[in-house]
Formats: C-alpha cells, sequence, structure tokens
C-alpha cells in the first residue's frame, strides 16, 4: 500500500465510526446493568446475597468505560492530522509503515485510543498511541530508522519504510 493514498480524514472518519457504536453499545449495557442493580429481582434475600452491590460496581465501572470512549471520540471529532514528508521525524498524526522480519506493518500513531485495528481498503492499519511501546519507541524516529520493543523476552526490530 502506498502510504500517499491515504486518506486521513477518511481513516479517522472510520474510527469515529467505530467509537460511536461502541459508545452506543456501551451505554445500552451500562443501562441494562443499571436496571439490574436496582431491579426488585436483585434485591438481597439475606445478608450475604451481593448481587445488587456487585451489580452496581460494574454498572459504575461500564459508566467509566463510556466516559473514557466518550473523550476519545472527542479527540477523534477534533484532530488536526499533520502532513509528513520523507525526511520528517515520526510524531502524532503520522501513519508509518514497517518492516518487521520482512513483513510489512501499518501504524497510525494518533493521541488517543490505541488498540483498534482499522480495515482501510484492505490493508489492516493498526492504532496506537506514544504511551505504548511500539509508540514509545517510535517518536522522532525518520526513514530507515529501527525501533526496538522488549516483548515477553525478545527484543522485537521495527524497521521504518515511510512516513505520511
Amino acid at each position: 500500500m502506498e502510504l500517499s493514498s491515504i486518506d486521513k480524514p477518511e481513516l479517522i472518519a472510520k474510527i469515529v465510526g467505530l467509537l460511536e457504536a461502541e459508545v452506543s453499545g456501551l451505554k445500552a449495557a451500562a443501562l441494562q446493568t443499571y436496571a439490574a442493580a436496582t431491579g426488585e429481582e436483585n434485591k438481597a434475600e439475606n445478608k450475604y446475597d451481593t448481587r445488587a452491590l456487585e451489580a452496581s460496581y460494574l454498572a459504575g465501572a461500564q459508566a467509566k468505560r463510556v466516559k473514557e470512549t466518550e473523550a476519545s471520540l472527542g479527540v477523534f471529532r477534533t484532530i488536526k492530522p499533520k502532513t509528513f514528508s520523507n525526511a520528517s521525524s515520526i510524531e502524532s498524526t503520522a501513519i508509518v509503515e514497517l518492516d518487521l522480519d520482512g513483513k510489512s506493518l501499518y501504524v497510525f500513531v494518533v493521541p488517543s485510543r490505541g488498540s483498534l485495528t482499522i480495515d482501510y481498503r484492505g490493508n489492516k492499519i493498526q492504532v496506537i498511541t506514544p504511551q505504548s511501546p511500539l509508540g514509545e519507541a517510535l517518536l522522532g524516529l525518520k526513514i530507515g530508522d529501527v525501533a526496538r520493543v522488549d516483548k515477553t523476552n525478545k527484543q522485537l526490530e521495527y524497521e521504518v519504510i515511510a512516513i505520511a
């Protein structure tokens, strides 16, 4: 895949769509859990019955996840992608082609909500943050540099092939 052919606003729109769907699903789950926590069927039958308490903890955790995902959604709705050249250093909003043991990988470095994989025109692009091990190793590198990441007693070496 030629990195210059990637339309960053289109890629960001795909991420926004995924996050909107995630927020919707999380809200529905949180409402169901809240209803279960406060419902008659979870009323304690004795002093050892903790179903309602457990459901309320779960509802609280789900509400927190909704807020975190909404915050990430806000970041992507306002993010301004930068333009990079072959001489640029990697920073936020860079799309980077990497070589790992002869295999090409594509990553999109963004300030929030890593761990997404986007299918973009038949290619997989991994969304990473600068706080992730790979994101941290890539920051400031240029084409031809190698990012080294320790993973499970093995050092992985990612060569920077292209930046867009």
